[in-house]
């Protein structure tokens, strides 16, 4: 092992004449394949799930061998490290023999390895062999000799080789990797292009501006008129977070399901897991961290809210699953899980949510479910795409959804004043007439958010549009100056 005093006096002839062998997942990639194509496996079939232990059972190699024979992976859409790959592009113009040396099947390694076009051998696990460890580190001995290669890595397990390479390569190193081999003084060549807090990708994956929607969980509360009550209040404060939680944890599941698509949008692909800028090791670590969190919150509560929090989950798995796939279909369920929330909100506090109060939520929230699909196409077209992978959509299919989508928006207004026009209304306000002004200003702003979106200038989750929108935000206090005044 050359120490890292020694760096300096190495020729970049000598350094050239060493092959060099390079790790794949984390080091070349910013991915693991192994837990990409496990995704991809699951995504294809959940039943998937009780074959996994008994392919385990056979062995690691075994495992990954099942997954590549049933699952395929697009390497061009891969996330590479991008200085790291220009550094062996390079390397490689000058004659540099360059070895692929990667724990992940064949079958990846081969199809990265053509891709890449510099690589001239490839070593990767089959289905007998795990080529990790001291198992990756026996070929290249045997076929270099010790000191007589250099290795690119990112991991602890790494330094089973670096110990026998002459030169470590660094590429994004895992926490304590970097100390642990300047503690060893070895011979460092360091690639790190990671920028910002490394909190922030946790935070964007986690989308906790998504939690806006789970403000829905409080519409119960103020419309019976109990807002004042602290108690309940606090129930509804702890409803709020054990759904943000589990929220989050269907988000990060649903963006590791989606990594190919992400990658092919066009602003999908900024997302932390698809540009390789957060470990899907970790977000799969990290799912049921949340999910655990926010049952455990969710027992505090009624047990209505429980089973309620329950069925929102199984329902943000069968959309994650199947039914985001199928046109109009996910448009519904996505309606239907936005009018969970408020069921959620009157479990948490033990009131009844009206027949008036479901009904409307479920026409404007279709509504705008259906700006968000339209939204969604408009920027594909504008691409020059004609179809929405993983979804039921075309752009041929943008005037419908607009029609779709203006139709159930005035559907809810028209359900808003039958509602006034009940028994119900009579009973909790002492002036009800003064509630018909909800009417033209709810027309308004949803005839607006469509007017926007034709126009192109709705970019962002409708739902998160209509809470954070000045204008919306002024019509919200209009309405509850007349709720008031009604009162």
């Amino acid at each position: 092992m050359t120490k890292i005093e020694d760096i300096n006096n190495t020729s970049s002839n000598e350094q050239n004449i060493r092959p060099l062998c390079v790790d794949l997942d984390g080091t070349l990639l910013r991915t693991d394949l192994l837990v990409e194509s496990f995704f991809l496996l699951l995504k294809r079939n959940m039943l998937y799930l009780f074959l996994l232990p008994f392919w385990l059972l056979k062995g690691k190699a075994h495992l990954k061998q099942q997954i590549a024979d049933r699952v395929d992976i697009d390497v061009s859409l891969l996330p590479y490290h991008g200085d790291f790959l220009d550094y062996l592009k390079q390397q490689h113009s000058t004659g540099r023999r360059l070895i692929l040396a990667t724990a992940s099947n064949k079958k990846f390694a081969e199809a990265v390895a053509e891709h890449a076009a510099i690589f001239d051998t490839v070593l990767a696990s089959d289905a007998e062999t795990n080529l990790s460890g001291s198992r990756k580190l026996a070929p290249l001995v045997a076929e270099f000799g010790e000191g007589g290669f250099d290795y690119a890595g990112n991991a602890m397990i790494d330094f089973k080789i670096w110990q026998h390479a002459a030169e470590v390569i660094l590429v994004n190193p895992e926490r304590g990797v970097k100390k642990a081999a300047e503690k060893e003084a070895y011979a460092i060549r360091l690639f790190d292009d990671r920028q910002g807090h490394p909190l922030t990708p946790y935070l964007k994956a986690m989308r906790l501006h998504q939690w806006l929607k789970n403000l829905l969980l409080f519409v119960p509360l103020v419309m019976a008129h109990q807002f004042t009550d602290y108690q309940l209040l606090g129930q509804a404060m702890l409803a709020f977070l054990a759904f943000g939680l589990c929220a989050s944890s269907v988000y990060l599941l649903n963006d590791l399901l989606d990594l190919p698509d992400d990658r092919r949008h066009p602003t999908k692909c900024n997302r932390p897991f698809a540009a390789g800028r957060l470990s899907i090791v970790t977000g799969t670590l990290l799912m049921p961290v949340l999910l655990l969190l926010a049952f455990a919150i969710a027992l505090l509560l009624p047990i209505k809210f429980f089973l309620v929090l329950l069925i929102y989950y199984a329902s943000t798995l069968a959309y994650s699953f199947k039914l985001k796939r199928v046109a109009l279909v996910d448009v519904l369920a996505l309606a239907g899980l936005y009018t969970i929330r408020i069921i959620a909100g009157a479990a948490a506090v033990s009131v009844i949510p009206t027949f008036w109060l479901l009904a409307f939520s479920m026409f404007l929230f279709l509504s705008l479910a259906l700006v968000k699909r339209f939204t969604e196409l408009l920027a594909l077209d504008k691409s020059g795409q004609s179809d929405a992978a993983g979804r039921g959509y075309s752009v041929v299919d943008l005037e419908t959804l607009s029609h779709f989508g203006s139709t159930s928006a005035y559907m809810a207004v028209l359900v808003l004043a039958l509602y006034i026009n009940s028994e119900t209304v009579k009973e909790l306000y002492s002036h009800p007439e003064v509630i018909w002004l909800l009417c033209p200003l709810l027309l308004y702003m949803v005839t607006r958010i469509w007017l926007l979106a034709r126009r192109d200038q709705l970019h962002e989750d409708p739902v998160i549009f209509v809470i954070k929108d000045r204008t919306t935000l002024w019509i919200a206090m209009m309405g509850a100056l007349l709720l008031w005044l009604a009162v």
